[in-house]
């Protein structure tokens, strides 16, 4: 029987070892499409600073209009490298072993971006809820009826 525990607890930090893994994998994979539309953000600028003003039609592009373009894309650009933090410093606390209800609710938060994010959060959540992977973490597992 103790063999059988420590077999399991070897398992059990196995997968919590790939899973912190994953969530630098995804974690640069959102941060680096988080930056796409930064080319949006600077059409915005160039409108603002004047850039596509056109003097033989003088009609330039308004100005409302680049300061909506780099305002949307600018929230856009953070959210998603605000994202990509927390999911990185799940995986350093899967690592770790530690905030378990913080890893739990950044692997539900995951599953919004798909494929690679519902994966990767269906599988922590899996893995976290296991009753020897919450002792791990150092949550009491909660008694079934």
């Amino acid at each position: 029987m103790p063999n059988e525990q420590a077999q399991k607890l070897s398992q059990d930090t196995e997968q919590l070892r790939l899973l912190s893994i994953f969530h630098y994998v995804v974690a640069g994979i959102l941060a680096l499409f988080s930056m796409f539309p930064i080319l949006h953000l600077a059409m915005g600028i160039a409108i603002v600073a004047g850039a596509f003003d056109d003097v033989d039609s003088g009609n330039p592009p308004p100005e409302f209009f680049g300061w909506m373009l780099i305002v949307f894309t600018a929230v856009f650009i953070l959210c998603g490298l605000a994202m990509a933090t927390c999911i990185a410093i799940a995986g350093r606390r899967l690592r770790c072993n530690r905030s378990y209800t913080y890893c739990l609710v950044i692997a539900g938060i995951e599953c919004i971006f798909i494929p690679f994010g519902t994966v990767l959060g269906v599988f922590t959540i899996i893995v976290l809820t296991r009753p020897t992977v919450k002792e791990l973490f150092g949550v009491s597992p909660v008694a079934e009826p």
